[in-house]
């Protein structure tokens, strides 16, 4: 088994800001690739700056060849493909195809969407509007015309035809549990793959989020088995969901990896340090998080490209 380690583009933000601008993106990977990293992935938020991916693509994809990169992963974001407004979510749905167009352009395995937060009436702070941390209290409102069912449903069928989207085009495609969005644990995730009829469909784990969620991060491994087709990995102290670099918090990464090797993955690892509110040295943090990677997969006898 050999893991790819690269970055993800939580450096990005933490370092140009978001969205990221065409100009941001060429500098990111100037950046990544004087850390001496081969892997990158790269978003798409919303959909003024999906269109100014595809006028830029070609720019994009010469730039990272140039430094030797490979963009393994892109990121359509479309917060509507949970819209109940079919309008709305059918001009999402015909985005991310752009997404996936873009995604297998740039050569990349996967195509990665998320499962956003329902179609419920917050009063005040949103999930992930402006921060990851847990320390925000949230007051919701269940709207009279909302049933979980029906916004279930239309959830599935939506995921069915991203998932047969992804599969016509080659693509692996990959979803991550956040608390406070549609699917938001593990458990959420195996509920539903069940209901997607493609096997191309996999799960990320991100350890800075599940871990502040409590969830026992070898068992979901253990779970998701061969449908965990990606990981982000960043540490906390199970309190807050703060992405710091590895070994900064108390996240348990020995038995973690054991499991990921007992479970033979040989996929993709993405360093996932920074975000909102993140104090310091981005690059540092990078390589601080890649050195203790290298020496626990050394320790493991996991074997690991960068």
């Amino acid at each position: 088994m050999v893991m790819k380690i690269n970055i993800a583009w939580l450096y990005a933000i933490t370092k140009y800001g978001y969205p990221p601008s065409i100009d941001k993106i060429l500098k990111v990977f100037n950046d990544i690739a004087g850390l001496k990293f081969r892997y990158v992935e790269l978003e798409g938020v919303g959909y003024h700056n999906l269109d100014e991916i595809y006028v830029n693509k070609k720019n994009i994809l010469e730039h990272a060849e140039t430094f030797g990169l490979k963009i393994i992963n892109f990121c359509p974001i479309l917060p509507d493909i949970v819209s109940l407004d079919i309008g709305r979510r059918n001009k999402a749905i015909k985005y991310f195809e752009k997404g996936v167009y873009l995604a297998k352009y740039f050569g990349a395995d996967m195509v990665q969407v998320d499962s956003f937060t329902p179609p419920l009436e917050f009063l005040g702070e949103i999930p992930y509007s402006k921060a990851i941390l847990f320390n925000i209290p949230f007051k919701v409102k269940i709207p009279i015309d909302f049933k979980w069912n029906i916004f279930w449903r239309n959830f599935i069928d939506t995921l069915n035809t991203l998932a047969k989207i992804s599969y016509e085009y080659g693509l692996k495609l990959i979803l991550e549990p956040r608390v406070g969005e549609t699917v938001s644990n593990t458990d959420a995730m195996l509920r539903l793959i069940d209901n997607i009829r493609y096997d191309n469909f996999g799960a990320v784990l991100d350890t800075g989020h599940l871990y502040a969620a409590k969830e026992i991060l070898p068992l979901s491994v253990e779970k998701l088995g061969d449908r965990l087709m990606y990981i982000h990995v960043s540490d906390n102290d199970g309190r807050d969901n703060r992405h710091l670099a590895l070994g900064r918090g108390t996240i348990d990464w020995e038995n973690l990896f054991l499991t990921l090797k007992k479970n033979n993955y040989d996929r993709y690892v993405a360093i996932d340090v920074g975000g909102t509110g993140f104090e310091g040295n981005i690059d540092k943090a990078v390589v601080e998080s890649k050195n203790y990677l290298i020496k626990l997969l050394k320790k493991l006898g996991i074997t690991y490209e960068i």
